[in-house]
This record gives C-alpha cells, sequence and structure tokens, in this order.
C-alpha cells in the first residue's frame, strides 16, 4: 500500500456547551479548559465551543478569554472521530488521534505549551513529581476519580437547584476537605521539615516572656503564621519569587532533631505541598460552589475550613487571578472566622473521617490460606468444571512473509522468540475477527498499545474502519507513526479511558488485557450489543471495582464468596512455562474457571460466549481467548449473518 500525504490542519480543541434554562452555559469541564488555557496563555489550539442545537456563543463571550481563537460548532458537525468522544477533545494536525476526557486533553494543553515555550517551569510543575499528576485513569485510581469526576459533577448537580437547602456538603467535598487537612509528605521533605522547625522556636523566642497571650496555638502562631514556609516553598517551586525565599541553613541544634521529631508538613494545595493541575480543575468547581453557598447557605461554610484556606492560597499563585479574570471566574468568597481554621482535633483525624467507600478501598484482604484445590473441589461438587471450546481454525495463519515489514513485531525491539509468540497470538485474534466483521463495521482494538493488533486488522479488512484506543500517549504516538508509515487511512487513534469513548462499533478487540480491563472491555462491547475478542491476563489483579464485582455470574455467586473466587484469580496466574507441570495446569484450570464466570455473567446480557485455547498453547502462558456476540432473535438476521445494530450511549 503506498504511503498517502495526510492534509494538516491546526490541532483543534472542541468543548461543550450546555443548556439551562433554555440559555447556554458553560459545563464545568470546559470552564476548567478555558481556565488552564488562559493560565498557560496556550494559543496551539483553534477552540471549537460545541452546542447540542442552533445557537451562538454571544451570551457566554465574558468567559471565553480573548486571546483564544474560538468558533461556534453545531454537534452533528463534529469530526466523525470526536463525535465517538465525550468532549472535552482534542484532534491533532493530521485529524487521525483523538485525545479525549478531562484529564487527558488537560495533560496535552500542558504539553503543547511546553513544546511552544521550553522556558515555562511553571507550567511543567503543573505536572507534579516524576509528572505523574492525574495521569493514572479514574478507572483505577480513586483521586483522579475524585478530581475529573466526583467533584465536578457534584457541584454540577449542586447548581441546578442552588436554591434548594444545601447545608449538606456533598460528599465528593467533604472528602477533599479532609484531605487537605491531613500533613503531607513530598520528595526530600526533612529539609522543609527543619526549617519550619526553625521557624516555629524563632517565633518562639521572640514572643517569650512578652509574647501575645493570646496566640492561637501551642507554638504562639496562627495558622496562617505556620503555614508561611510552606507556602514560599510551593511558590518557589514554581520559579516565581512574589516573598522572600525559603532559608537553607539551620542551627546546629535543628540539624540533631530526630526526623520522626519533626513538624509536620501542611497542605497548601490539594496535592500537597506544590501547586498542581489539580489546583487547576479544583478552582472553577470550588469558586462556583463556594460562591452559591455564600448565597444560599452561608452557615455550610463554617464545615469547610481547610478547603477556604486552600482557596485563598491559589489566588496567590502568579497568574492565577489574570486567567481567571480572563474566564470570568470571581474569586472572591468571605473568610471564615480564624478560630473555625484551628488544627484538625483528634476525633477528626484522618482515620475517623474517611467515608465508606475509603474504608473499604483500605481495607487489606486477609491473607490466603491454602491452595486452590478446595475452591475448584467446591465448584465441581456443584457442577461447575472449566470447559474450553474446540479452536475453529487453529492452523490459519496470516501471511507474514508477505505483509510490509511495518506489521511485523519483529521489526520492533522485541527478541526473535517473543516476535514469533506475538505472531501466533495475533493469528488467533485476527481470526476470530475476520470471521465477525463485516465490510463497512467499525472493529476497536482497547488497550492497543503500540498497535499491533489494531493494525494488522486495518491492514487485513480494508474495508473495516478500525480505531485503536489507548491511554498511554507514548504508546498510541508510536501505533500513530506505524499507521502512517503504511498509509492506512482506515485507522483512527483515541487516547483515553474506556468511559470517554461513546461511539457506536460492531468488534471489540483485546489482546492481554490485563485484570479488570477484560472486564471494563466486556462491559463495553455488551452496551454496544458489539461482538468481542478478548484475550485476559493478569488474573491476579482482578479486584472488585466501581462498576462489577466478582464472581460476577449469579451461580458462581451462589457457590463462592469473593475470597474463595480471589484465591482462584491468584493461582490463575501460575502459568508460567518455568513452574512444574502440574502447578500449570491447575493454573490453566483456575484461567478458565474465572473466565467461564465471566462469559456466564455476559450470557445474562444476550451473548454466546466461547471460552477457548489460543494455538498453539506456547504461544503465550495467558492463552485463554473469550469470544461472544449477541445471539441473533430472528431468523432475517442469521439469514445475512450480521451482527445486530450497536447501540449508541
Amino acid at each position: 500500500m503506498k504511503h498517502t500525504e495526510v492534509k494538516q490542519q491546526p490541532p483543534s480543541l472542541y468543548l461543550q456547551v450546555c443548556f439551562h434554562n433554555e440559555e447556554p452555559r458553560l459545563p464545568l469541564h470546559t470552564s476548567i479548559t478555558l481556565f488552564l488555557l488562559s493560565y498557560c496563555e496556550c494559543k496551539s489550539f483553534k477552540v471549537f465551543l460545541v452546542f447540542p442545537k442552533p445557537a451562538s456563543s454571544q451570551s457566554l463571550r465574558s468567559q471565553l478569554p480573548e486571546s483564544l481563537d474560538v468558533s461556534d460548532m453545531q454537534l452533528e458537525d463534529l469530526p466523525r472521530l470526536v463525535r465517538g468522544c465525550r468532549l472535552p477533545a482534542a484532534l491533532d494536525e493530521t485529524g487521525s488521534l483523538c485525545r479525549a476526557g478531562l484529564a487527558v486533553v488537560l495533560r496535552h494543553i500542558i504539553s503543547k505549551t511546553l513544546e511552544a515555550d521550553p522556558s515555562r517551569n511553571d507550567v511543567l510543575a503543573l505536572l507534579g513529581f516524576k509528572k505523574t499528576c492525574l495521569k493514572a485513569c479514574a478507572e483505577v485510581s480513586r483521586w483522579t476519580r475524585l478530581c475529573e469526576i466526583g467533584i465536578p459533577s457534584a457541584v454540577e448537580e449542586h447548581l441546578k437547584n442552588p436554591s434548594k437547602p444545601c447545608e449538606q456538603v456533598p460528599l465528593s467535598i467533604v472528602t477533599l476537605e479532609r484531605r487537605l487537612a491531613e500533613p503531607v509528605r513530598v520528595h526530600n521533605d526533612d529539609k522543609i521539615r527543619r526549617q519550619k522547625l526553625q521557624e516555629q522556636r524563632q517565633n518562639e523566642r521572640n514572643e517569650s516572656p512578652g509574647g501575645n497571650p493570646d496566640s492561637e496555638s501551642d507554638s504562639g502562631q496562627s495558622p496562617q503564621a505556620c503555614d508561611g514556609l510552606e507556602l514560599r516553598a510551593a511558590l518557589a517551586k514554581l520559579s516565581v519569587d512574589p516573598v522572600p525565599p525559603v532559608s537553607t541553613r539551620e542551627s546546629s541544634e535543628i540539624r540533631k532533631v530526630k526526623t520522626t521529631a519533626l513538624p509536620p508538613l501542611e497542605h497548601v494545595f490539594a496535592e500537597g505541598l506544590y501547586f498542581t493541575l489539580t489546583d487547576v480543575v479544583l478552582l472553577p468547581c470550588v469558586s462556583q460552589y463556594l460562591r452559591s453557598l455564600q448565597a444560599h447557605a452561608a452557615s455550610a461554610l463554617q464545615q469547610l475550613p481547610h478547603l477556604l484556606r486552600w482557596y485563598c492560597r491559589v489566588q496567590e499563585v502568579p497568574g492565577v487571578l489574570r486567567a481567571a479574570e480572563a474566564c470570568g471566574i470571581p474569586l472572591s468568597v468571605p473568610r471564615v472566622p480564624t478560630s473555625s481554621l484551628a488544627a484538625t482535633s483528634a476525633e477528626d483525624s484522618p482515620a475517623s473521617l474517611l467515608d465508606e467507600e475509603e474504608r473499604q478501598e483500605m481495607t487489606t484482604q486477609p491473607p490466603f490460606v491454602g491452595g486452590p484445590r478446595p475452591t475448584m473441589t467446591k465448584l465441581q461438587e456443584n457442577g461447575v468444571e472449566a470447559v474450553f471450546a474446540p479452536h475453529p481454525c487453529p492452523a490459519w495463519t496470516l501471511p507474514w512473509d508477505s505483509l510490509p515489514a511495518a506489521i511485523n513485531p519483529a521489526e520492533g525491539k522485541m527478541s526473535n522468540i517473543r516476535a514469533v509468540r506475538k505472531r501466533q497470538q495475533l493469528n488467533n485474534l485476527v481470526a476470530m475477527v475476520t470471521e465477525l466483521a463485516r465490510p463497512g463495521q467499525t472493529v476497536v482494538d482497547f488497550c492497543s498499545g503500540t498497535g499491533h493488533v489494531g493494525i494488522v486488522l486495518a491492514h487485513t479488512l480494508p474495508d473495516c474502519q478500525v480505531i485503536l484506543i489507548e491511554n498511554k500517549e507514548e504508546s498510541l504516538v508510536r501505533a500513530q507513526s506505524r499507521g502512517a508509515e503504511l498509509g492506512l487511512r482506515n485507522i483512527g487513534f483515541i487516547q483515553a479511558n474506556l468511559d470517554y469513548f461513546t461511539g457506536a462499533f460492531h468488534v471489540g478487540v483485546a489482546l492481554h488485557a490485563c485484570g479488570v480491563a477484560t472486564d471494563m472491555v466486556m462491559e463495553h462491547c455488551i452496551q454496544a450489543g458489539a461482538a468481542f475478542v478478548i484475550s485476559p491476563c493478569c488474573y491476579g489483579f482482578i479486584q472488585n471495582a466501581i462498576k462489577f464485582s466478582f464472581p460476577k455470574s449469579k451461580r458462581f455467586q451462589e457457590t463462592l464468596t469473593y475470597k474463595e473466587h480471589m484465591i482462584l484469580c491468584r493461582f490463575a496466574d501460575q502459568t508460567a512455562v518455568q513452574l512444574p507441570p502440574e502447578r500449570r495446569l491447575i493454573g490453566k484450570q483456575c484461567m478458565g474457571l474465572v473466565d467461564l464466570d465471566r462469559s456466564w455473567a455476559a450470557e445474562t446480557h444476550g451473548y454466546s460466549v466461547r471460552v477457548m485455547t489460543m494455538e498453539p498453547e506456547s504461544c503465550s502462558p495467558k492463552n485463554n481467548m473469550l469470544v461472544g456476540r449477541r445471539r441473533q432473535k430472528t431468523g432475517l438476521d442469521a439469514e445475512a449473518g450480521q451482527l445486530e445494530a450497536p447501540v449508541h450511549n
């Protein structure tokens, strides 16, 4: 296939507009994105406000930074790749790579800002330590879920009817308040803590014996004074100097103090000591929520002393007030009395403040006792045994010798032996997908990595549209580069968490989807009415998640407890070639039982599922494959041999 030049276009950013009482308004995810663009002074994007019905942005001009190139767009005019994603979304110059979801888009804005001006240390600092701020997806990170989904959703819900009694603070806001009350640890914080101790002792000496008798803490300092050093250290991190820099020398007396006796560091910003992307996400949300409380339930402000203090500190960061003003975000709110900002009492310690969800997530499971045999025997006594369907085409293979070099896994950095096994794995998945897919349909490669599966499918099925979805930017950019090298025109790339992809599709595929990723992909396919071909992996990482719990099927639930099911998952991971044959056989049976539970759960949604073994078995220690499709309901459907139309969510 000849390489075709792709027409370049300016990077585009698509932001949602919603309606309230027939008037257009900007939802919080849009306000947050605009605020970051203004803070970064990023002009790399052509910005589109996307309206669900005919309207214009004229009434929203006060909330749109003048420096941005902003245009209106109707929902039906979105590019096809963007139309299948939740907004906000960014489309690259080629129009083939879409980034969707709040955290992913915000991190991309930072990346484009630094690409245009590498000297912006204040923007680089937003990514936090090791550049991981909000990098973990919301499906697995409780903190990302709170900031990206929980708090914006709670504030949006509150703003729908702000005049109704609202003394009850939403749980997500309470969780943030409690988080801000906790002491923090940062990388190499010993030096800062010693400097804090030195300042505390110096203040005590200055105030004794004729000091202020009405001091508000044991050290004679108000909370505002206590956090002065933390705030100076935080602002210094941003390469700004609005206050004197932190002292770098301690007395010999201070250097002798044990680390355990040093004072803790208090939260300055949301993630601890430094201003990060998380603060950018929270500020527009908290601003609207606090203004609403001030107008309708001012007494509730007394429940949020740490949040109010954070709110005041954020406004001291250079650039924040400028960006807020450009986006029409007023940041004034009355401070609560100083007495309510006192240190958290013992009964309000972090341990006692955990909500029920946090308690459940932090509760460690009892240690596993014994092997899997009692659990397997219990299932067998109830008529449940692992059964593997025969492989329909065990000898089928792609014509590797005649395929372009960029498709062959051997062209990557993997060893020859691993490349052979990867080709064997691809043979199995591609064989099953070609059995299910029809010309004109859409195939989605979930958790696509660098595109081994999706690129082979796009080449093999030129009459199908293939979409690769991956959360790791580096992997997806590599996949896009491979697709461009091959000149593939029936392929698209989406960097997003699974929940942000909402497009219709007909077949979903995933090779070695780790842990609950297999269950997330299955759920997404079932919701779309799509067939699926999934090779599970990392059974030991399976655990209860937000949307599902284990065991999944009714029959397994009636037989096994959660702990017993986890025993199966743990031993399902013991299939490595270096293990004794008997142990590998038990591991294979446990894999089969875990996937049998998954298949039975899918069958309750009208699916027919086969659990089979990839050929040859030696292609991978994790060689199971789940192949499912919707049962056809009419004779006409069976005669046509077509998949049922997908449900667009």
